[in-house]
């Protein structure tokens, strides 16, 4: 029976471990809280939980030597560390996350030891990767040229559960959702590069419609100029990844950002409240919280930026639980307590990829989209969508469906299209739509 170990017990973590022990691998799960990991596994025969902290490299070094793959579901900082002792001893690694210089610089080894190391096999990245290879491949074989590729992301509460000012609760790392608020961002639209700092990123964002959804908003995604080489299309005139949100947030992001509650450097927290916090990284009066937030933010006491503010607490006298941290810190905290889904709740992940092409002598547009929802068992869709793509590839490499080597996304016919087949199954369906122009 092929051993598989996975780091972590995190949010995404189940999906994946009742996945890999139905398909009859033997499953250890290597965590700080054992609770959480028998939770998972629920007294299965092949699973088997496995305290263990990050820093005991010589333990982690047995449990992947004991192993024939790792998936990493620790914070994106630990996956180079695990890669490079999965090569040591030549075994295979799999991770939702990004691929970072680190990890691409393990490819030439990775390759000499005959080992893969898959990244960005989730959702964003991973199935929207997938989903976009699947056309793009589809217009080269027809002999078209892909002119414009635009992709847009977005987990978010069912629309009956978006109930709050903020109109979002977290289903996944709460403070790796703030920080995402503070990256920069780059695309191409029709041939000029366009570069907005975190600063300012929620001033660039665009209002759509989903058919029986309603409206949206969507704002910039890192940077998507890298997409044109890594999917085959470098002489694409648009391109641009973004992330979806119900409408509203862009401008209460803007104001949160300006009044400093992002920042992250270390000040004195104790006994200090939230509402202090406010005046002190502003110079505005306490006694005059309100008024001169709406005065240095220009907007109106009746502005739903200012009803969000006012729910989540910020004016409140509520003491921070931390005596030194940073602004950032302890927002997060604030925002864990009231965006949290409660049992029943169904959150919903939208992920549209659309494609122009031109065929010489008419143009065509492509769409793919997928609407999920989490289910009442309280599994959310954000874990279905993440956890499944990466359970399938670790699936697919144990049987040897997938004999790639070196440090891999999952852009590949090899890859995607097993996977995007299997992910059907699951429920996890895109639907594909035409259109000529």
């Amino acid at each position: 029976m092929k051993k598989v170990l996975i780091l972590g017990a995190g949010m995404v973590a189940k999906p994946i471990v009742r996945y890999l022990l139905e398909n009859g691998f033997s499953v250890t799960v290597a965590t700080r809280t054992v609770s959480k990991a028998n939770a998972i596994i629920k007294g299965h025969p092949n699973g088997r939980a496995e305290q263990w902290l990050v820093d005991e490299e010589e333990k982690l070094h047995e449990l992947v030597k004991n192993s024939d793959i790792v998936v990493s579901l620790l914070p994106y900082a630990y996956h180079v560390r695990v890669a490079k002792i999965c090569l040591q001893h030549k075994k295979h690694l799999v991770t939702t996350s990004y691929v970072r210089k680190e990890m691409e610089e393990l490819d030439k080894e990775a390759k000499d030891k005959g080992v893969i190391l898959l990244n960005e096999i989730g959702l964003d990245p991973g199935i929207d990767h997938m989903s976009a290879m699947r056309m793009i491949d589809k217009v080269k074989n027809e002999n078209g040229k892909v002119v414009s590729f635009r992709s847009y992301c977005g987990a978010l509460p069912a629309p009956q559960y978006a109930d709050n000012p903020f109109k979002y609760k977290f289903s996944w790392s709460p403070k790796g959702a703030v920080l995402a608020a503070k990256n920069d961002a780059r695309f191409l639209i029709d041939g000029k590069e366009i570069y907005v700092p975190g600063r300012i990123l929620f001033s660039h964002f665009f209002s759509f419609t989903i058919e029986n959804l309603g409206e949206f908003e969507v704002y910039p995604n890192r940077d998507s100029i890298p997409y044109r080489e890594k999917y085959g299309i470098e002489d694409v005139k648009t391109i641009f990844r973004g992330t979806i949100r119900y409408p509203g947030w862009c401008n209460l992001w803007n104001s949160i950002k300006k009044l400093s509650l992002l920042e992250e450097k270390e000040m004195e927290m104790k006994d200090m409240s939230y509402r202090k916090l406010l005046a002190v990284l502003n110079g505005f009066n306490e006694e005059n919280i309100v008024e001169d937030t709406l005065s240095y933010l220009g907007i109106k006491e009746d502005s739903s930026v200012i009803e969000a503010l006012k729910w989540v607490g910020i004016f409140e006298d509520k003491k921070i639980d931390m005596d030194r941290g940073t602004p950032l810190d302890a927002f997060v905290k604030l925002l864990e307590e009231k965006l949290s889904y409660k049992p029943g709740e169904k959150d919903m992940v939208i992920l549209r990829d659309e494609i122009i092409a031109d065929y010489g002598t008419f143009q065509k547009k492509l769409l793919s989209i997928l609407v999920d929802f989490g289910d009442v068992d309280g599994e959310t869709s954000v874990a279905r969508t993440v956890a499944l793509p990466a359970a399938v590839g670790v699936k697919l490499i144990l049987e040897g469906k997938i004999d790639l080597k070196g440090v891999r996304i999952p852009v590949e016919r090899e890859i995607y299209e097993p996977v995007l087949s299997e992910l059907e199954k699951l429920n996890i369906k895109l639907k594909e739509e035409e259109e000529k122009l």
